[in-house]
């Protein structure tokens, strides 16, 4: 039998110094190659992997302009990334998100290869977008949702989205984590905080991730506790907070698993405000690091967490969680054995690959 050819297209590719979609397609495409299919990734041309080859999974660069101009050049690396897919006729050609890949899903004209959409989270709400951007991401996504052959949806939310927008089904598959087998307090040094006695947030530093709701909810509370901000802090963004918000502890890009996971384990408070995606990759690493969680309050955390974690919905309320913090604290070992019980159960790598390598054999009908 011949192997299962699968392309992943979309990405920064691999290996991963980027974000969710990357670290996805790194654990599932290595994964995939140990089971016997043969995988591409592609990547964009600045990516500081050179070889043609990552632990068994194929690299092929495509140009991206993105020095030029900006993140616009995502849809000539797309479209370049996707023609180069439909040529090689690969079996599976997997997106990952939709937007900057629709010039390619209208003008490219699809051969015998499978199309499948990881559909990601509700783009066309996020609030960094202007009205007019908005408008052409849900176009984007019509567009999408047509051309493809197969969606995914990463979390239950989205998949009921797309069967009540479009009457479409889709396959529900999410993120997957790691459970870290140890934690170094000594790395709390390095940020100049304790353990449990400090709080911490981890985010793109955009609008629809409600740091600004946290922060003032933090600064309400009037807590003597430190707060770490870690994420994208240096964009435009991410400027204005830091000169709106002084008393927070800015923590910029960082990448290394070791010192977040011990920062996650160690703190006091977890703050996740994501509210337009689906399964986000950072909740589940919290929960892997049994972190005691404070959530944005929508249907899309809630798929994760269920009752396994203290819910916000404005800064009023975190500031009452924080400082009614001992008696919400009775319940952290539920939540946290809840929520690692999950992660060991159903967001397991090994149980996304799985389901991956599933769904690629039910669409050829192997």
């Amino acid at each position: 039998m011949n192997k299962i050819k699968v392309a992943f297209v979309g990405t920064r590719g691999i290996p991963n110094n980027y974000g969710g979609f990357e670290q996805f397609a790194e654990y599932i495409s290595k994964e995939l190659v140990q089971s016997d299919f043969e995988v591409t990734v592609y990547n964009p041309s600045f990516h500081s992997y050179n070889a043609s080859e990552y632990e068994g999974v194929k690299i092929v660069k495509k140009w991206s302009p993105e020095a030029l101009i900006g993140n616009s050049a995502n849809f000539i690396y797309d479209f370049l990334s996707y023609r180069n897919a439909i040529k090689s006729n690969h079996d599976i050609v997997y997106l990952a998100g939709y937007s900057t890949v629709f010039p390619a899903n209208i003008l490219i004209r699809k051969n015998n290869s499978k199309i499948v959409t990881n559909m990601d989270g509700l783009e066309f709400k996020r609030s960094k977008y202007s009205k007019l951007a908005q408008i052409f991401i849900l176009f984007t996504e019509k567009i999408a949702v047509w051309r493809s052959d197969f969606l995914v949806s990463d979390n239950i939310g989205i998949q009921k989205y797309y069967e009540k927008t479009y009457k479409k089904s889709s396959f529900f598959i999410p993120y997957g984590a790691e459970i870290p087998l140890t934690f170094d307090e000594s790395i709390l040094k390095t940020y100049n905080v304790v353990k449990n006695e400090y709080f911490l947030l981890i985010a793109r530093f955009e609008p629809e991730n409600n740091l600004e709701m946290i922060f003032n909810g933090y600064l309400k509370s009037s807590s003597k506790l430190k707060f770490l901000a870690v994420g994208n802090c240096n964009n435009k963004y991410g400027k204005s907070i830091q000169k709106k918000y002084p008393q927070i502890q800015y923590i910029d890009s960082l990448y290394n698993k070791e010192h977040l996971n011990s920062l996650r384990h160690f703190s006091s408070i977890y703050f996740h405000g994501h509210s337009v995606g689906g399964t986000n990759p950072s909740l589940l690493e919290a929960m892997a690091c049994q972190s005691f969680i404070f959530s944005h309050n929508n249907e899309f955390n809630k798929s994760v967490l269920n009752e396994n974690a203290f819910y916000f919905k404005n800064s009023e309320e975190i500031s009452n969680g924080i400082s009614n913090i001992e008696e919400i604290k009775i319940k952290k070992n539920n939540f946290v054995e809840s929520n690692l019980k999950k992660i060991k159960s159903i967001y397991t790598w090994e149980n996304i690959c799985n389901l991956h390598k599933e769904m690629f054999k039910s669409i050829l009908q192997l």
